[in-house]
């Protein structure tokens, strides 16, 4: 038996190269990954190591095959059908005879090119393939020679998995709660919802709002709130404990709206996350709480965050720092993977302009490579 090692950059430049060297025989036993490239050690980068064995078994089945469609055109040509018949069936069989051979599935040029832009975009592996899958399915060979019409339902079809939670929830929810990972942004993001439906509020009544902030231990962060508090007029609470917050949510009762910052926690940091959600019960049943996630995250570490924050039974997710980075596919995937919905994005660091409300036509002019520019079906204009 035969067995193989490849190393690359990405699993999908692997999974391609043993393709082109191996066919359908090779199969994959381990993947782990790497560090390559570099000098002395230094300036390595990730990478893939995929290794496997090459099997026999399908060369036993296409030769078996073989012998199924020779018999089948001996049975046609005993028959009394036409000369016609034998000749589609001759010709059948001459087809699947050079796609054997070729141990590989052509795949249309128009797909390969969707699939090179998406993954320039960090669309994440497993979507570029549902993306690549939908194509094969749903247009023709015709539709496909036309890369504009292609390029126009792959956007449509972005635009539709992106999931928007309306804003609508913050003129009904008493309570709103923001959490996230540390460095994410969540204090600044807390004082631009602040505004937003405080006394920036397009609303013929602004709304009363207060803000309460958990995290005394952050240097600078209590001064940071107070600040902003301060500079629009809205009443700040700094809190340590359980009843603490209880007593403040008591005492805010007359506002519109309660916002509540918290301390950012690493999602490996299960004890310290499993005590502050034990502390943001006091906030009531009449209350939400919001997932802030930075727009730079990874695939891999947006997973984790979405399932270690789990437990907060976050309602969506804000997008922040989207200024801070050209590619948003990693995110626009993976949420759409887990059915995670998105209500604001900011994209600075000023308060309140830098914050407005998702629209898929806002996310999808950040993919570049597609035709973007008009009116994504099923969002909002």
């Amino acid at each position: 038996m035969e067995y193989f090692t490849e190393v690359a950059s990405t699993d999908r430049e692997a999974m391609d190269k043993i393709n082109a060297k191996y066919g359908e025989r090779a199969k994959i036993l381990t993947r782990r990954s790497i560090r390559i490239g570099g000098v002395l050690g230094m300036f390595t980068k990730e990478g893939i190591e995929m290794s496997g064995y090459l099997s026999d078994d399908i060369h036993k089945r296409k030769k078996l095959n073989l012998e199924t469609e020779k018999k089948k055109i001996i049975e046609t040509a005993k028959s009394d059908k036409t000369i016609q018949n034998v000749l589609n069936e001759v010709q059948s069989l001459k087809e699947y005879f050079d796609s054997s051979i070729s141990g590989v599935e052509k795949k249309h040029s128009s797909i390969e090119t969707i699939e090179n832009i998406l993954s320039e975009n960090e669309f994440s592996f497993s979507y570029i393939q549902s993306i690549s899958d939908k194509l094969k399915r749903s247009l023709t060979i015709d539709e496909l020679e036309d890369l504009n019409l292609v390029k126009n339902k792959v956007s449509e079809w972005i635009g539709e998995s992106i999931n928007i939670n309306k804003t609508d929830s913050f003129n009904t929810s008493k309570v709103v709660i923001l959490v996230g990972p540390t460095g994410v942004g969540k204090t600044t993001t807390i004082a631009k919802l602040a505004a937003t439906h405080g006394f920036n509020s397009q609303s013929k009544y602004a709304k009363s709002v207060r803000m309460i902030t958990i995290d005394n231990y952050r240097i600078g962060a209590k001064k940071q709130i107070e600040t902003y508090g301060e500079i629009m007029g809205i009443p700040v609470a700094c809190v340590e404990s359980y009843k603490e917050l209880e007593q403040k949510i008591n005492l805010f009762q007359d506002a519109d709206l309660i916002l509540v910052d918290t301390i950012g926690k690493s999602p490996k940091d299960y004890m310290k996350l499993a005590e502050m959600r034990e502390m943001l019960d006091a906030c009531g049943t009449n209350s939400e709480v919001y997932l802030a996630m930075s727009a730079t995250t990874k695939i891999s570490d947006v997973k984790e965050i979405l399932r270690q924050f789990e437990p907060f039974n976050y309602k969506s997710i804000i997008l922040t720092k989207l200024d801070e980075t050209m590619r948003i596919g990693n995110i626009i995937s993976v949420l759409s993977e887990n059915n995670k919905s998105l209500t604001y994005l900011t994209d600075g660091q000023v308060v309140p302009q830098d914050i407005e409300e998702v629209t898929s036509k806002r996310l999808m002019r950040t993919v570049e490579g597609l035709n973007t520019g008009y009116l994504v079906v099923g969002s909002e204009s």
